[in-house]
């Protein structure tokens, strides 16, 4: 733990004044033009103006839409100076005014904007930093693709021109003390194009017709997700270093590939760059060698080949010399140092003598890596070459336009067309903004004349959450007696019974009085959309089921209120509600989320700056992957992953311990993101189970049901037969990857014993195997 009363060095103190001596830059992002950026910098500016800031505003795009410009009220303007330069007028900001006017905040539209040859500096962000420099805060907007280096991605990507009249460097969101992204779903940007929410003029005089279609409106928000993401990564890792937190966050992957200078280097490095797509991870592939000898002319050949490879897949490769003859030391000595999550490898040579006598590499680096999870890639080079995987064609036949629907089919497609929609807003943490967003939402949908009613609110006493509320109806709830306290559940049947168009329904993880008729509330959320009834929700990304573990070892915390991710899955939209863990603080300080008693403990607790940037990256990646499966549900090839384009069979091996249940969770994440059909096994001697088994057993049978797999259990006529009854149970199922927990045993007891992960590893060489990190109780106490 760094100690906090340590004397900072000249140069940190130095630092420090500076950054207290300017003032601060807050950056609100967008995926493109429309996404509400000048909308919520205005009410950002209302908000700071009614907490005694002296706020102006420097520039307001005149091409925003009249409900944004009303968002003005009665903040001061300081008019911009136009130029008119060949018949086309560009508006500056008046540097001058804005500096003889010195107030404490200013709001600047469109950061990324040249000024006119006449005006005093080149850009607006030589503006912008000009006023931060003279003690001026400042709120501003960009579009990710007024990124240089984004703009580029996004074109590649795209395949489309996107105009712009000028980028900003792509290090401008680094500049920035607080940088706000504003997700906004393809639909709901159609939708205000459609209405005139959007001026048209903004998308055609500008030549950004082709960004508007929707698949590329949802990439940009992808790529806009994920270039949070990776800001928030680095500010994490930053912040951990200070910290003096060793390994890896939680939040995000970090794949590292091992190789050797040998023929089946590119095998693992494809293998590795597979995962790392479909996971959205960092891709570090690395070399340890002897520098004792010369490398042959093969090795030559290979090591050619392979750092080529590594720059065509676009990782990063890094040869380095063994410094103490123990490759398996120095492979986790690097992983840790990087921060890694995963290791892949190759299956070992070695056979179970010469493993017992000599060792083997793998065996080490699998007693070494409790806390990382270690992939072991199959040997099929001599049945199949370097194919990684054998493509297998598709049991779902492809679908015929002409075919008449079967009376099931067409009664599936009915329910569909009767069913209510779902959308989702979703958040970091307790206090983001999610409840607020949905009450302004349903606001605007009820003056557009459509039917929309309060089913359930959480408002926690935040007057600016109640203050949203406006002339909506509520529901009234529903009293319950319960162990002699009457308590309070959200009315279902009423919200049946009144029938509107839309309801909202506040935190749907919430877990109901044990006489309801649904245990969950997102049980009663299903009920209201088969109905008809369309719902709007909120909940928080460590209320995922599939993220429990990952919650746990990011905040310490086992949270118990979880929803099934296909709760997500059938939801048609899905909003981030985005903020920093610097402003997220700052409004627990203001009392904005909890009651004034509870500060302290939460900003101690849950509310750890640490904990707020992890689970914030964990939001955006959370998101960013669902816009990405989105895509390639409707068979698009742009989404930024790429599709999956071998079918996995994947089975996950559990032993009915405590650990059981994180390995499903991981199984379904994994599963998932391949795009393959998983299982849970189980294998039993003959002997009956006990009761904590049994209990075990319909405990992991229902989760692996909830997550949308398949649990089975064999038996064996002996305890030493089970391996083997595992591995013919994956041969005869087709397995491609295998999923286990790390061995309890110590080496002494490996070789007196044996070890049932060494046994299945040498048995299923041709199979990939997954051995996930044993993590335990080793939290990061500060974090």
């Amino acid at each position: 733990m760094v100690d906090q009363f340590r004397r900072k060095s000249p140069e940190a103190l130095l630092q420090e004044i500076v950054k207290v001596n300017k003032g601060h830059l807050k950056i609100i992002l967008g995926a493109v033009s429309g996404s509400g950026k000048t909308y919520h910098m205005l009410l950002e500016g209302n908000a700071m103006k009614k907490s005694g800031i002296d706020v102006v505003i420097g520039l307001v795009s005149v091409s925003n839409h009249p409900k944004t410009v009303e968002q003005i009220g009665q903040l001061e303007n300081i008019a911009p100076i136009e130029w008119n330069n060949e018949g086309i007028i560009k508006c500056d900001l008046d540097m001058e005014a804005i500096l003889a006017r010195n107030p404490e905040l200013v709001l600047v539209d469109e950061l990324a904007h040249r000024n006119s040859p006449q005006a005093k500096n080149k850009t607006r962000l030589d503006d912008v930093l000009e006023l931060i420099n003279k003690k001026i805060s400042v709120i501003t907007t960009v579009n990710i693709y007024d990124l240089q280096g984004v703009r580029e991605v996004a074109e590649e990507t795209l395949g489309v021109r996107v105009q712009v009249d000028h980028c900003v460097p792509e290090d401008t969101l680094d500049l920035a003390d607080e940088v706000k992204l504003i997700d906004v779903t393809p639909e709901s940007i159609l939708k205000r194009l459609h209405d005139g929410t959007i001026e048209r003029t903004i998308v055609t005089s500008k030549g950004r017709d082709k960004l508007y279609l929707r698949d590329n409106l949802a990439v940009l928000r992808e790529l806009s997700l994920r270039f949070v993401a990776e800001e928030v990564n680095e500010v994490l890792d930053s912040y951990r270093e200070k910290q003096g937190m060793l390994g890896a966050s939680g939040a995000s992957e970090k794949i590292l590939v091992s190789v050797q200078y040998h023929w089946n280097g590119s095998i693992l490095i494809r293998r590795g760059q597979q995962i790392a797509k479909r996971l959205g991870a960092e891709l570090l592939v690395v070399c340890f060698r002897s520098s004792k000898r010369n490398l042959t002319k093969n090795e030559e050949s290979f090591r050619r080949e392979i750092k080529k490879l590594v720059g065509k897949i676009g990782g990063s490769f890094e040869e380095l010399p063994i410094i103490n003859e123990d490759v398996a030391d120095e492979i986790y000595n690097y992983a840790t140092k990087k921060k890694i999550t995963r290791i892949v490898v190759g299956q070992t040579k070695r056979s179970r003598l010469e493993e017992v006598m000599y060792g083997s590499i793998l065996n080490k680096i699998l007693r070494k890596t409790k806390n990382i999870d270690l992939f072991i890639v199959a040997d099929r080079a001599e049945k199949e070459g370097e194919r990684i995987l054998p493509a297998k064609k598709s049991e779902i036949p492809t679908s015929d336009p002409y075919r008449r629907l079967s009376h099931k089919e067409l009664e599936n497609e009915v329910h569909k067309i009767k069913n209510g929609t779902l959308k989702v807003y979703i958040g970091s943490a307790p206090g983001v903004g999610k409840t607020f967003t949905m009450l302004r939402e349903a606001n605007i949908l009820k003056r557009n004349g459509i039917d929309v009613v309060i089913g359930l609110l959480e408002t926690h006493g935040r007057k600016e959450t109640l203050e949203q509320v406006g002339t909506l109806e509520f529901i009234p709830r529903k009293k319950v007696k319960y162990k002699h306290v009457i308590l309070e559940e959200m009315d279902t049947e009423a919200i049946l019974k009144r029938n509107p168009e839309v309801v909202l329904v506040d935190e749907i993880a919430h877990t109901n009085i044990p006489t309801s008729k649904y245990s969950k509330r997102y049980m009663d959320v299903e009920e209201i959309i088969k109905s008809g009834i369309s719902v709007i929700s909120t909940m928080n990304i460590q209320h995922l089921e599939s993220l429990n573990d990952s919650v746990e070892q990011i905040t310490g915390v086992r949270v118990r209120e979880t929803v099934p991710d296909n709760i997500l899955r059938m939801a048609d939209e899905i909003e981030l509600i985005d903020i920093s863990a610097k402003a997220l603080r700052t409004r627990m300080r203001q009392g904005n989320i909890y009651a004034a008693t509870k500060i302290e403990q939460s900003l101690n607790n849950f509310f750890r700056t640490g904990n707020l940037i992890a689970l914030r990256e964990l939001a955006l990646r959370e998101v960013a992957d669902d816009v990405d499966e989105r895509l390639e549900s409707l068979e698009r090839s742009r989404t930024l992953r790429g599709p999956w384009r071998k079918q996995e069979i994947i089975f996950v091996c559990v032993n009915l311990g405590n650990d059981s249940e994180r390995l499903i969770r991981r199984g379904f994440r994994i599963a998932y993101r391949l795009k393959a059909r998983w299982y849970v096994i189980y294998v039993k001697d003959h002997a009956a189970l006990s009761e904590s088994e049994e209990s075990m057993s319909n405990k992991v049978k229902s989760l692996t049901e909830r997550l949308g797999g398949e649990f089975e259990i064999y038996e064996t006529s002996h305890r030493r037969k089970v391996v083997y009854e595992l591995v013919q149970k994956l041969n005869e199922r087709k397995a491609t990857q295998v999923i286990i927990g790390q061995s309890a045993r110590t080496r002494v007891e490996e070789i007196m014993k044996g070890s049932v992960v060494q046994k299945l590893l040498r048995l299923v060489r041709h199979l990939d195997v997954l051995v996930v990190a044993d993590y335990k109780s080793e939290k990061d106490k500060n974090f």
